[in-house]
């Protein structure tokens, strides 16, 4: 598959909880601050803990890597989807949208090289709305000359769906866990 593996540097907020939780149960002054946000390159779902004293708004991107970082003290971890408040969970379908758009080279990348999962499936087909007709169609175009971004997919495949919209249902999908396979979220 076509997972990235390198350590994450950026996240996107989801939503700031001020007060921590509303249903930790502990005393207000033993709650700490939350931040939900998604990672920028392999959409995972983190908590972080943010710096004392500091305000974060949603949509702030914020550094999350080894170095000295000015908002984040550290990554308490991974975020399952149902732990989300409904701030995140509404924010998540914009960030998506937006980091899809904001890297189209890179899922481009992927109509231009997936491979084979099995003798009777590929990668191209675990997006949404693309069945066989549609992949032998991708493989084609692609064998002649390789996609610059997904207006040129759109151009050159007849009839596909929007590949921005394939793409951002998708990754959703995977963050949502609908499907075994992983193409895109860690």
């Amino acid at each position: 598959m076509t997972m990235r593996t390198e350590k994450e540097e950026f996240a996107i907020v989801l939503d700031f909880l001020p007060n921590g939780y509303p249903f930790d149960k502990r005393p207000m002054h033993r709650k700490t601050p939350i931040v939900q946000a998604i990672s920028k390159v392999n959409f995972s779902l983190l908590e972080l803990i943010p710096k004392k004293d500091v305000s974060i708004q949603s949509n702030q991107e914020v550094y999350i890597g080894d170095g000295k970082r000015d908002e984040i003290h550290h990554v308490a971890g991974r975020l399952p989807l149902d732990k989300l408040t409904q701030t995140a969970k509404h924010e998540l379908d914009f960030v998506v949208e937006k980091l899809v758009k904001d890297n189209q080279t890179r899922f481009v990348e992927f109509f231009n090289k997936a491979g084979p999962i099995s003798t009777r499936r590929h990668q191209i087909e675990l997006l949404p709305g693309i069945g066989k007709k549609h992949m032998w169609e991708i493989l084609d175009e692609r064998r002649e000359k390789p996609f610059e971004n997904f207006e040129d997919i759109k151009q050159r495949v007849k009839l596909i769906p929007d590949p921005l919209k394939v793409v951002i249902k998708r990754v959703l999908m995977e963050i949502k866990e609908e499907d075994k396979f992983k193409i895109f979220v860690r």
